[in-house]
């Protein structure tokens, strides 16, 4: 599950920096997940350690009486932006000194390499999978790492425009095992009548 929408009034790509927590519709989304999950067959939660995600299965935690474990696995990817505003046409994205780390899209030259995200992401499934034994794990990330982990189990190139990324503000990307093999990935929003109240500039 990707975490829920974050107070962010500079309009900054926060990425990994502290003190960037829910904003009060994402604590609606919180509450919506744990609603989500109600009937969930739940032995395992994983959260990444960034205080957005935990305050998103929080709710959920409470209701199922499980105790998230945290995984650095599962953070959001480095991105030499962070703290900076990078809409098109604004901020970083306009001064020439920052175009060296837009050289290639492919790596991403700017951050994170995609293989090294999709390698970490999937260590950190395949874990939360065996420790599961046979039941479901909630693990809740970020944007950029859920996508990237999509695309490798689904067998599609990392190349792709970040605008038209399936994963929405608390969306829910299901990778469905059969014994210790991948058949199928699913895509749920169970807040996307609230999405039309969310910031257009969610940082991450």
């Amino acid at each position: 599950m990707r975490h829920g929408e974050v107070f962010n009034p500079e309009k900054v790509l926060y990425g990994r920096l502290p003190g960037y927590r829910l904003s009060e519709l994402g604590l609606q989304m919180a509450d919506r997940a744990a609603d989500f999950f109600k009937d969930s067959d739940l032995a395992l939660l994983v959260s990444s350690p960034l205080e957005r995600a935990q305050q998103t299965i929080n709710p959920t935690s409470l209701f199922h009486k499980l105790t998230p474990e945290i995984d650095e696995r599962i953070i959001e990817a480095e991105n030499v932006f962070e703290g900076k505003r990078v809409s098109v046409g604004d901020g970083a994205l306009r001064d020439p000194r920052n175009w060296w780390h837009l050289r290639n899209p492919f790596l991403p030259s700017w951050g994170e390499p995609y293989t090294k995200v999709s390698t970490r992401m999937r260590e950190a499934i395949f874990a939360a999978r065996d420790k599961a034994k046979g039941r479901e794990a909630l693990l809740v990330s970020h944007q950029l790492p859920i996508w990237v982990a999509r695309l490798a189990a689904e067998g599609r190139s990392f190349v792709h425009d970040p605008r038209k990324r399936q994963c929405s503000l608390a969306s829910v990307t299901t990778f469905i095992f059969d014994e210790e093999k991948l058949v199928a990935v699913e895509y749920q929003e169970p807040s996307a009548d609230l999405l039309k109240n969310a910031s257009k500039i969610s940082g991450a």
